[in-house]
């Protein structure tokens, strides 16, 4: 169910610039403009049509977004990505004016959202990165989490917008602060889709039920969300992209990069990264990050289920 419009509400509905309509982007587009704010967008496809029908005005360029709006939205797949749709040609920064705000919702560089934030911050503008967590589902809810990084009352400034698209929602610290929280978040998922695949394969491959072996599971001090949903979905064999393999590829090679920046050694982040990458080399990259367990059904010369 659609909030109220801001209009019911007695708040000011605002002007909201968005740029990346994909699988997730989509979704919190629509949590915007269907709670009364004017919506204008740019993605590199056609624009979906449910923006269309909510109302969404389809931008040339991210330039006429960001000259429209007075808050714009990113949400595209990497750090080369928002480079280009913040500075490169009819990029957002032209379009800026003093008192503005960037919310970049991508999953990027720490290191780059900094020299990001400095120069949108250089053009009188204001920066926060706010990664997500939560996939397909959690867009399509408005119950994402969203870990924010820059300061705290441009954070405020916007938090009623973000509270439109999530539920946990933490300012962390500074400009890429919600960034590295965010790498944080999927050196975690992608230790236990691997923990969660491991257990699985040597379960199946021993005669057990799989099935069972995950009911049982679910009930003790190994319960976890991915064991819940990820788990399901490696006995059903439904891997259907809720969020693709190499999307958690470019996150874990971030986590890596990072670490080797810091002097930071991350081996079980390294492995995960290690078997994300033989499933890609096998045609598998589109796939969801479930389907990590395919890399070991592969070593093991067994599937851990039919489906």
């Amino acid at each position: 169910m659609s909030p109220a419009p801001y209009s019911e509400q007695g708040i000011t509905p605002m002007k909201i610039g968005f740029i990346g309509l994909g699988i997730m982007g989509t979704p919190m587009a629509l949590h915007l403009v269907n709670a009364g704010h004017a919506l204008y967008v740019h993605t590199r496809s056609q624009v979906p049509e449910a923006i269309q029908a909510a109302g969404g005005v389809r931008c040339e360029n991210a330039a006429a977004v960001a000259r429209e709006a007075e808050v714009v939205f990113t949400m595209v797949p990497d750090t080369p990505d928002v480079e280009a749709v913040l500075f490169g040609e009819n990029g957002v920064a032209q379009g800026l004016s003093k008192g503005k705000v960037v919310v970049d919702m991508s999953s990027i560089s720490p290191m780059a959202t900094k020299a990001f934030a400095k120069k949108i911050n250089a053009l009188g503008a204001d920066y926060i990165d706010a990664p997500v967590s939560g996939g397909e589902v959690g867009a399509k809810a408005g119950s994402l989490t969203i870990m924010c990084g820059g300061d705290a009352a441009v954070f405020e400034r916007v938090r009623p917008l973000l509270e439109l698209m999530g539920k946990n929602i933490t300012l962390v610290g500074g400009n890429g602060d919600g960034q590295t929280t965010k790498v944080a978040n999927q050196i975690i998922v992608a230790l236990n889709i691997a923990a969660v695949s491991e257990a699985l394969v040597f379960a199946s491959k021993a005669g057990a039920d799989p099935a069972k072996v995950r009911q049982a599971l679910m009930g003790g001090f190994a319960a976890s969300r991915i064991l819940e949903v990820h788990g399901e979905r490696m006995i059903k064999r439904t891997f259907n992209p809720g969020f693709r393999i190499k999307l958690h590829q470019k996150d874990l090679n971030l986590a890596l990069q990072g670490a080797k920046e810091i002097g930071v050694s991350l081996p079980q982040t390294a492995n995960a990264a290690q078997l994300m990458g033989a499933c890609a080399a096998n045609g598998m990259a589109e796939l969801d990050h479930s389907a990590l367990v395919k890399a070991l059904e592969l070593m093991a010369n067994h599937e851990v289920a039919k489906g």
